[in-house]
C-alpha cells in the first residue's frame, strides 16, 4: 500500500471519531487502530496528529470541489455565479460538524497560521480551476477577497439551519456582490485623473508586484 493510500485510509477511519474526539491525538490514535496502521506509522504520516488530519480532509475538500467544477456547465453562468457555484461546491463536500471541529481548531494561536492557508489555498483552488489567467497584483488581490468571502460564508453557514441552506447562499450572494462593487470602484478609479496620476506617481511600485511562478512560492498556494 503506497504513502498516500495509506493516509487516505487513516483518514477515512479518523472522520467517524472527529465529532467525538475533535481533530486530536485521540482520533490519530483510534484511527491507526481502524485502520490497521502501527501507531508509529501514522505518527510519521500525520506528524502534528490531529492539525494535519484536519488539513488533509481539507485538502481532499478542495479536490471534490474541483471535479465537481470540471463537470459542471460554467460557460453558461455570469462569472460571479461561477465563483457562487464554486463556493457552494465546496461547502457540498464539506461535513458540518467535521468543519465545525475544523473551526474550533484553527481558531486557537497556534493554528491560525495553518487555518489562514487552507482557506487560501482554497481560493487558489477556485481561482485556478476558473481559469484566472493574473500575473500581477490581481493575482493576490483576487485570492485575499475570495478567502475573506469564503471564511466568512463557511462561519454563517455553520449556524444555518434554514431549508437547503438558502440563507447561506443568500449571504453568499450579498458577500460576492460587494466585492463586485468594490472591483468596479478599482476601475473608475485607475480611470479617473487623480487614478491614473497615483498609478503613474507613488503606487507605479505596484506594478512590480508578480504571481509566484509555482504553487510552493507562496504559503498556502494549492499544491495539493
Amino acid at each position: 500500500m503506497g504513502e498516500d493510500e495509506r493516509k487516505e485510509r487513516i483518514l477515512d477511519a479518523a472522520l467517524v471519531h472527529v465529532p467525538f474526539d475533535g481533530w486530536s491525538e485521540g482520533t490519530l490514535r483510534a484511527a491507526a487502530a481502524d485502520s490497521d496502521t502501527p501507531l508509529a506509522l501514522a505518527r510519521a504520516l500525520y506528524p502534528r496528529g490531529g492539525v494535519d488530519l484536519a488539513l488533509a480532509y481539507h485538502a481532499r475538500g478542495d479536490r471534490e470541489m474541483i471535479r465537481a467544477l470540471a463537470a459542471s456547465d460554467l460557460l453558461a453562468m455570469r462569472f460571479r455565479d461561477r465563483v457562487a457555484h464554486a463556493v457552494r461546491l465546496r461547502l457540498a463536500a464539506a461535513d458540518r460538524e467535521l468543519v465545525r471541529r475544523g473551526s474550533t481548531l484553527f481558531s486557537l494561536p497556534i493554528y491560525a497560521a495553518d487555518g489562514a492557508r487552507a482557506i487560501w489555498g482554497t481560493a487558489d483552488a477556485i481561482w485556478t480551476a476558473l481559469g484566472d489567467t493574473s500575473e500581477d497584483l490581481a493575482w493576490y488581490t483576487k485570492r485575499a477577497s475570495l478567502s475573506a468571502v469564503y471564511g466568512a460564508t463557511v462561519l454563517f453557514w455553520l449556524g444555518d439551519d434554514s431549508p437547503d441552506h438558502q440563507t447561506t447562499w443568500d449571504f453568499l450572494d450579498r458577500r460576492i456582490e460587494g466585492v463586485m462593487r468594490f472591483e468596479k470602484a478599482k476601475a473608475a478609479c485607475r480611470e479617473n485623473p487623480l487614478g491614473k496620476a497615483m498609478m503613474a506617481g507613488p503606487f507605479k511600485i505596484l506594478e512590480r508586484i508578480r504571481a509566484p511562478r509555482m504553487p510552493s512560492d507562496l504559503p498556502g498556494g494549492n499544491a495539493n
